[in-house]
C-alpha cells in the first residue's frame, strides 16, 4: 500500500453553518422565554408550602344518623333485656302460685280426711254409748212385766197385733227377714199385722203412709210408728202401749222392747 493513501477520518463530519444558526437562534428563543415568565411570575410562586388543609371526613348530618342509630340500637337492646326480665317474674311467680295451690289443695285435702275420721268416731262412739244405754235399759225393764203392762191397755185386734209383737221380743235382726226365727223392722210389723188378716205393703216407707196420721200425743196400742218422712221412712216398730213400743232394731240388739224416749219416732199411722 502506498505510504500516500488517503486514510479515512473517523470524526464526525461537521454540520453546516446554516443548521448550527438555526439551533442557536431556537435556544435562544426559548431561554427568552423562560426569562420573560420569571420576571413577570409572582415574587412568592418559588416560596415552600408551611401549612396543610385537613379535609373533613364525616358531615354533621352523617354525625346525627349515626348517633340516632346507635340510640335506636341502645333502646332495643334495652327493650329486649326489660322484656326477658319479665317473662322470668312471670314464670317465677306461676312457679310458686302453682305449688302454693298444690299445698293448699293437699291441706284440704287432709282437712277433710281428718273432718271424716272425726266424724266416722264420734258416730261410732255415739252408736257404741245408744247400744250401752239400750242394753242397761232392757235389762231394768225385763221382758215379762212390760208384757203384762203393755198387753193390758189393748184389746180385740190390737191386743193380738201388741201380744204378737212382744212374743218377737229377743229373737234376731236380719236384714230383709220375716220371720220366724228373725226378722227387719217391717217385716217385724208386716207379720204382726197378718195375725189379725191385715197384709200390709213390705218395705217401711210404704208403711208409713198405710191408714192415717195420727199425733204421737194421741197414739194407742197396735199403731205404726216410724223414723224419718211419710213415704220416706227409714224405720217401724210396733207401738204397745204405756209409751213403749217393739221394733227389730239392728243386728246388735235384735227385735227390743223401748221406751219412746230412748229413741223419738217422727210420725205415726193407724191401721185398726
Amino acid at each position: 500500500m502506498s505510504h500516500t493513501a488517503h486514510i479515512p477520518s473517523h470524526r464526525k463530519p461537521r454540520r453546516s453553518a446554516s443548521k448550527l444558526a438555526l439551533r442557536a437562534g431556537v435556544a435562544g428563543g426559548v431561554l427568552s422565554t423562560i426569562a420573560v415568565a420569571g420576571a413577570t411570575g409572582p415574587a412568592h410562586a418559588a416560596e415552600p408550602v408551611t401549612e396543610t388543609i385537613e379535609m373533613p371526613t364525616l358531615t354533621t348530618g352523617l354525625a346525627s344518623t349515626a348517633a340516632a342509630s346507635a340510640e335506636a340500637t341502645q333502646q332495643v337492646a334495652a327493650d329486649l333485656q326489660l322484656k326477658a326480665q319479665q317473662n322470668a317474674a312471670a314464670s317465677s311467680a306461676a312457679k310458686v302460685a302453682k305449688k302454693a295451690k298444690a299445698d293448699a289443695d293437699a291441706k284440704a285435702e287432709a282437712e277433710k280426711k281428718a273432718k271424716a275420721e272425726a266424724k266416722a268416731k264420734a258416730d261410732a262412739a255415739e252408736r257404741a254409748s245408744r247400744s250401752s244405754a239400750r242394753t242397761t235399759l232392757s235389762a231394768s225393764t225385763g221382758g215379762s212385766s212390760s208384757t203384762t203392762t203393755s198387753s193390758s191397755s189393748a184389746t180385740g185386734s190390737a191386743a193380738t197385733i201388741v201380744n204378737f209383737a212382744l212374743a218377737q221380743v229377743g229373737k234376731a235382726y236380719v236384714s230383709g227377714a220375716t220371720g220366724s226365727s228373725a226378722y227387719d223392722c217391717s217385716g217385724l210389723v208386716q207379720a204382726a199385722y197378718r195375725q189379725v188378716g191385715i197384709d200390709l205393703p213390705r218395705v217401711s216407707q210404704d208403711q208409713s203412709t198405710v191408714g192415717h196420721q195420727v199425733s204421737l200425743s194421741n197414739l194407742q196400742a197396735g199403731d205404726i210408728l216410724y223414723w224419718g218422712g211419710a213415704g220416706s221412712a227409714y224405720h217401724v216398730a210396733i207401738y204397745v202401749g204405756g209409751g213403749k213400743f217393739v221394733g227389730a232394731q239392728n243386728s246388735s240388739t235384735g227385735v227390743v222392747e223401748r221406751s219412746m224416749d230412748w229413741d223419738r219416732p217422727t210420725g205415726a199411722v193407724r191401721v185398726l
